[in-house]
């Protein structure tokens, strides 16, 4: 069978055809760098960090790019709020974002372009938009003309009109029509900015990802993936520049996530409901919340709450107790019990895996395969006489849906001096930058490992206790 992917721009699942049999092109929009991400921001790496872990599960080879929006109006507004240079706030949240989804079970992209390295590409590919009649100059500014673009409306599938009568723009009267959007922004006095044959300036939101996907990735991707509110006007501004400029389709694949609520309340800084990340991690460790966020299909919306995550604490418990429990008897058998059937039945539930996966990542019913590998581990756990031989196949096939799911479930692994030394630094750097939920982790994970540490005024040493 097939991986069959739910397309945003058809609205509805297709076969996963790659470009290049074999490979995948697969493009994230990342995170504006102007403070600590909170639990929304997070949903997009842990899933799409699953769907990349699932593609090379089945053989892909993925190349996977994800960027930092690091100057925007947002990080210049709070570097002034700060009294610190824009670069320096940019530095300081992105070691954050590094720091918190890899606590997460998050794996780096193999790239994360900044827009500041991709000034040269974007002004080049504005300058193209403009020769080619898509885009004009006005006052320093550089505007798309969005009624040009013939496709405009068919991510969101609404029509120009609606878009217009629908949307609450600012008004500008350098403007041809108040559609368009903003490709360049002369620079205000003070600010940031870059020299552009329309004057010094910066690039507008939309333009950078566009300008980053052709640079990394070529004119036509595989997959380009973000959350639900990414969908307009930004992947819908995205696809109008750059199939304006290549004249092809800009990805095959668009995929996104759902929304966040907390307490089944929408997330909203008018609420005052925004919680950080950390915070959430500090509170339910970031293992539980990485659980939590898959025990639910990507594209559904997903409600947090103290209650519901000790519920996925609890459900994690399980699974790796099972683990345990096996790893445990494993090392006790004398390997005189029966294999049967049992091969064949771990067998089965892989294949389970895989048909739940293939249907657009959903890893809500792949865990309930883990859940039923569980309950048959504990079953031919209760036998009196068990097969080495099974009880490794369990474990193994424990360690294959963990990975995929980006989840440790296995506790007789013990960490090399170098790890640990790693991992203090992780620890140290951490701390430096306040972010207490992923020191705690750490320092709970080395204790977990029977690694003690002290700190001396010589630093932190460590002991196995």
């Amino acid at each position: 069978m097939a991986i069959h992917i739910y397309n945003s721009l058809t609205k509805k699942k297709e076969p996963f055809v790659p470009l290049e049999e074999g490979k995948v092109k697969m493009y994230v929009c990342g995170p504006t760098v102007y403070n600590y991400i909170h639990i929304g921001n997070a949903r997009p790496p842990i899933v799409y960090d699953m769907v990349r872990r699932y593609l090379e599960y089945r053989g892909y080879e993925v190349t996977f790019i994800s960027n930092f929006t690091d100057v925007d109006d947002k990080i210049i507004r709070a570097a002034h709020e700060l009294g610190e240079d824009v670069f320096a706030v940019a530095n300081r949240f992105i070691e954050a974002y590094h720091q918190d989804t890899c606590a997460l079970g998050v794996r780096k992209a193999d790239l994360h372009p900044r827009v500041t390295e991709t000034i040269p590409e974007i002004i080049t590919f504005i300058a193209t938009l403009i020769e080619k009649g898509y885009a004009y100059e006005a006052g320093g500014d550089v505007y798309f003309r969005t009624r040009k673009f013939d496709g405009y409306g068919k991510l969101s599938s609404q029509s120009i009109e609606d878009l217009r009568s629908g949307a609450r723009i600012e008004v500008d009267e350098r403007k041809e029509d108040p559609l368009d959007f903003v490709l360049w922004k002369a620079a205000k006095e003070g600010e940031i900015s870059w020299e552009s044959p329309w004057g010094d300036g910066r690039p507008g939101w939309h333009i950078e990802c566009s300008a980053m996907v052709k640079k990394y990735l070529g004119d036509t991707i595989d997959i380009h993936a973000g959350g639900q509110d990414l969908a307009f006007p930004h992947h819908e501004n995205e696809i109008a520049q750059s199939e304006a400029l290549t004249g092809k389709p800009m990805a095959h694949y668009w995929m996104h996530n759902g929304f966040i609520n907390i307490n089944n309340e929408k997330m909203s800084k008018s609420l005052g409901n925004f919680v950080l990340a950390n915070e959430i991690i500090r509170q339910h460790s970031a293992e539980v919340v990485r659980f939590f966020m898959l025990t639910a299909h990507y594209r559904s919306p997903i409600n947090f709450s103290d209650e519901l995550l000790e519920g996925a604490k609890s459900g994690l418990e399980r699974l790796k107790t099972a683990v345990t429990s096996l790893e445990h008897r494993r090392e006790e058998s004398a390997d005189f019990g029966e294999i049967g059937d049992w091969l064949e039945r771990i067998e089965a539930l892989k294949e389970r895996f895989i048909m739940e996966m293939d249907d657009d990542f959903n890893s809500a019913n792949g865990i309930t395969v883990l859940f039923d590998l569980a309950k048959e581990a504990n079953r031919y756990l209760r036998e009196d006489k068990t097969s080495i031989k099974v009880l490794t196949a369990f474990l193994d096939q424990f360690q294959e849906f963990a990975d995929v799911l980006g989840l440790t479930l296995h506790t007789d692994t013990e960490l090399l001096d170098d790890e640990i030394e790693a991992l203090i630094e992780q620890r140290n750097e951490a701390r430096k930058q306040r972010n207490f939920a992923l020191a705690d982790q750490i320092r709970d994970q080395l204790k977990e490992q029977g690694i003690v540490l002290e700190d001396t005024a010589q630093g932190v040493r460590w002991k196995r206790g």
